[in-house]
């Protein structure tokens, strides 16, 4: 009996855990559908599909809603799903406002090939304009200016005009980025959709502000005249609005800045440190736009950045270092757009950035263009007290396996010799310890670096000669290049031995150094070094590149001019051109034949008996120095200095940056104009109310009332700033009104409304400095009074004269106590009869 009791019991169960689930399935059968919509629609066979337009002519919206899920889930896998656009046109005025969202997003895909039955549903969207909803009126208007066809231009325009004066700002930001889609559809609509512009441009809510900034720089971004009116009230705005509209206004406003305003000039007054002159309303922007420098979003911080590089006097533009260096730890993505834009201020601010240098060492896991642009940045930072470090940093640096980085940090090394004479010796001694690498890219790189040192190094002590100084002493050029052609065989690299190659045959003439005073062996006026090298290159010319043979040519050209008599030169000479002469190359052809026209006048007999069978090739004959000077002088040496700051007209912050080419979207920057227009035009209604002008029963009651013109002068400096657009102007009331916003004091003793703190702390100090006054003031009172009382008593057995002071004193007892009454209301801006 219990068995049976048992089963039963476990048989119950079941069926109640059965029925449990169906029903939590039942009712959770929605929550499901958007847990599982990445994959229960994405998977949707061909019996699914089949029952889609039944669902959509359901009356159930779950139906209808499951049926949008599947819809949209076939676009996005790029299935044409254009049959069911009459069945969910149906659907567009449902109740269900997650159903009408998808409606409203199938429509904008498939109502360019449907434009008939899209028209269908303009009236249900021009009918959700006038919806209570902000939300149903704003989506109504995103999809009427999506949907792209053009016979509905004028409408759309209507229906933009009509949604920029609805009371809410989302409906109004809605408009304004309905703006360019009608534009780029039609755009004969442009004067309309200009004056919606300019009405959008009143707007005081900073949520709309942001999309008529993008609006405004798609439909008229050279109409920045409309911009004079709202620029100081936008430039005030620009911290309340949201992130993306901060970035598209603040370009709107450098754009406007750098047309309209005039340029920071230094002043004349002699000083340590130059002083610039800022105009006020650029000085607004910059100082409106500081606060934003602690922002979270990248591209805001970007933005402020860019406006203090273009429109910023020099002593400000440290301000935006901290900031870029505190994005670079954000995500790899945004550090790469840092680093571009630093090294395009890194000429400009070396100095800010040499204290920060560890910010921009390299990783191991770093991208390829990020250490590119690490090691741009630590060469551009390097000075005096950091370069040992730096230094340190390039060798490393130069054992990388990234081919780039290591032909980087190498011409870095080589920087660091030319700008720090202190250095130079430690970078000779890195360079020459590359040459023996086993790595063809480190030895390639070391010479091409040792070319550019030698030749610089070799005009600078030609320069000081030239003037009768004697050369530095800090290392010799022609000791470098007799170690490179002694390795002249270990470096395998073609543009490396071309360079030695060129090294060698440029500097044979002089005269290298000789130790303990013997006499230099070889050629006379050749170094001893440069006929091995025209040997072994001539040995192994065939296997030579075409940049090896043209530089072996010239180098058996260059010391024939030197030495003709030798001749061992002369027979390298011969087989160098013979080789040259068939090459397979017709550059290398070219050239052998151009230098055996040149030197026709030095080979005269160099040929023996062979001379007569030559032909006569023609042309003017050169002497040997006429020679010399076409092969040796007039070889100009590289740049020392980095490139220097110059107006890029906007690249930094812009994806031209990046990319290295403008684009469309990237907003360029014109030139700064000599004089900026008249501040007069950018007056506003708000900007005239803002500038307080004293009544005139104030100025009588000054004079009236001396006593008391230190406290009303008081009253009105703590009223209001002449240069805050934001203070209200101060009105002296009668006794029994209310005192206006800007005021002390009111008649009921609350404090006035404060727009500034720093103001109402200001206006604080002073109500307390006033409150002693008055009780100093009161005591003195009294002490008139007594005096008054004796005066007047002693004034009864005085002469005429004595009477008539006695008289005034009364008068004066009279005024005295009619001024202490009414002292305190006279603070609080009252007058007495």
């Amino acid at each position: 009996m219990a068995a049976v009791n048992l089963n039963m019991l476990a048989e119950n169960a079941s069926r109640l855990g059965m029925r449990l689930q169906e029903t939590f399935s039942e009712h959770t059968r929605d929550l499901s559908i958007a847990r599982g919509s990445g994959s229960a629609f994405l998977d949707n066979p061909e019996e699914k599909v089949k029952n889609i337009g039944k669902q959509l002519d359901s009356s159930s919206d779950r139906e209808k809603l499951e049926a949008m899920k599947r819809l949209i889930a076939l676009i996005s896998r790029g299935r044409n799903v254009s049959e069911f656009f009459a069945q969910v046109v149906k659907n567009v005025a449902s109740h269900n406002l997650e159903i009408r969202k998808l409606v409203y997003i199938y429509l904008l895909r498939y109502a360019e090939q449907e434009p008939d039955l899209a028209l269908l549903s303009i009236n249900t969207f021009q009918k959700d304009l006038s919806d209570p909803n902000p939300l149903i009126r704003a989506m109504a208007l995103r999809v009427l200016s999506g949907i792209k066809v053009p016979m509905i231009g004028s409408i759309v325009v209507l229906a933009i005009k009509k949604c920029a004066a609805d009371i809410s700002p989302y409906v109004r930001k809605a408009a304004a980025l309905a703006i360019p889609k009608i534009y780029h559809l039609d755009a004969s609509h442009q004067p309309e959709l200009i004056k919606i512009i300019s009405t959008l441009l009143k707007d005081q809510s900073p949520l709309s502000l942001g999309s008529v900034a993008i609006a405004f720089e798609a439909v008229c971004p050279t109409r920045l005249d409309l911009l004079h009116q709202h620029y100081r009230r936008l430039s005030r705005t620009l911290i309340d609005m949201d992130e993306w509209g901060q970035v598209d206004l603040l370009n709107l406003l450098v754009r406007y800045a750098r047309v309209m305003l005039p340029r920071p000039i230094p002043s004349n007054e002699p000083g340590a440190t130059p002083q610039f002159e800022v105009d006020s309303d650029l000085k607004l922007l910059l100082t409106s736009a500081e606060p934003l420098f602690q922002s979270q979003n990248p591209a805001v911080v970007l933005a402020v950045a860019r406006s203090f590089y273009y429109l910023g006097p020099p002593s400000d533009l440290p301000k935006m270092v901290p900031p870029l260096l505190r994005l670079l730890h954000v995500s790899r993505e945004i550090e790469r757009v840092v680093l571009t834009n630093l090294v395009l201020v890194s000429s400009t601010l070396p100095d800010v950035l040499a204290k920060s240098y560890t910010h921009f060492l390299v990783r191991a896991d770093d991208p390829r263009q990020v250490k590119k642009d690490k090691v741009h940045l630590l060469r551009a930072v390097t000075n005096a007290k950091n370069y040992s470090s730096l230094l340190r940093e390039f060798i490393c640096y130069a054992d990388d396996a990234d081919d780039d980085l290591v032909a980087e940090s190498i011409q870095a090394i080589g920087y660091i010799a030319r700008i720090i004479p202190e250095a130079t010796q430690q970078c000779l001694t890195a360079l020459m310890a590359f040459i023996q690498s086993k790595h063809d890219v480190i030895v390639a790189n070391a010479v091409l670096v040792l070319k550019s040192l030698v030749q610089i190094r070799m005009q600078q002590q030609q320069n000081v000669i030239a003037v009768g100084g004697l050369p530095p002493q800090s290392f010799s050029p022609l000791e470098i290049i007799s170690r490179l052609a002694r390795r002249i065989d270990d470096i395998r690299h073609p543009k490396a031995r071309a360079c030695v190659v060129w090294l060698v045959g440029q500097y044979a003439s002089t005269p290298a150094p000789v130790a303990n005073g013997s006499t230099p062996t070889g050629p006379e006026g050749i170094a001893p070094w440069c006929p091995d090298v025209l040997r072994k290159m001539a040995k192994s010319f065939t296997h030579e590149t075409s940049l090896a043979k043209l530089q072996v040519v010239t180098l058996a050209a260059k010391l024939l001019v030197l030495s003709p008599a030798d001749r061992t030169v002369g027979l390298l000479y011969r087989y160098v051109l013979s080789l040259a002469q068939y090459d397979l190359d017709y550059d290398v052809r070219d050239r052998a034949r151009m230098l055996r026209a040149l030197l026709a006048g030095v080979t005269a007999g160099l040929y023996g008996e062979a001379d007569d069978e030559r032909e006569d090739l023609g042309g003017v004959v050169l002497r040997r120095e006429q020679i010399r000077v076409v092969l040796f002088d007039g070889k100009t040496s590289p740049s020392e200095d980095l490139s220097k700051h110059e107006d890029d007209h906007g690249r930094f912050g812009s994806l031209a940056a990046l990319t290295g080419r403008w684009t469309g979207a990237d907003g360029y920057l014109p030139d700064w104009l000599e004089e900026g227009i008249s501040p007069s035009l950018r007056d506003s209604d708000a900007d005239a109310a803002a500038a307080p002008h004293p009544p005139a029963h104030v100025s009588q009651l000054l004079h009236s009332q001396p006593s008391a013109a230190t406290s009303s002068a008081r009253s009105i400096a703590g009223g209001g700033s002449l240069s805050s657009s934001r203070a209200s102007p101060v009105v002296l009331t009668p006794t029994g009104g209310m005192s206006p916003s800007g005021s002390i004091s009111r008649q009921d003793g609350a404090k006035a409304a404060y727009m500034d703190l720093d103001k109402f702390y200001e206006d604080e100090e002073e109500e307390s400095e006033e409150s002693d006054s008055g009780e100093e003031e009161e005591e003195d009172d009294d002490d008139g009074e007594a005096e008054g009382e004796a005066g007047t008593d002693s004034g009864e057995d005085a002469d005429s004269t004595e009477g008539d002071q006695s008289e005034s004193g009364e008068d004066g007892e009279h005024g005295q106590e009619s001024g202490g009454e009414g002292h305190s209301n006279y603070v609080q801006g009252t007058t007495t009869g």
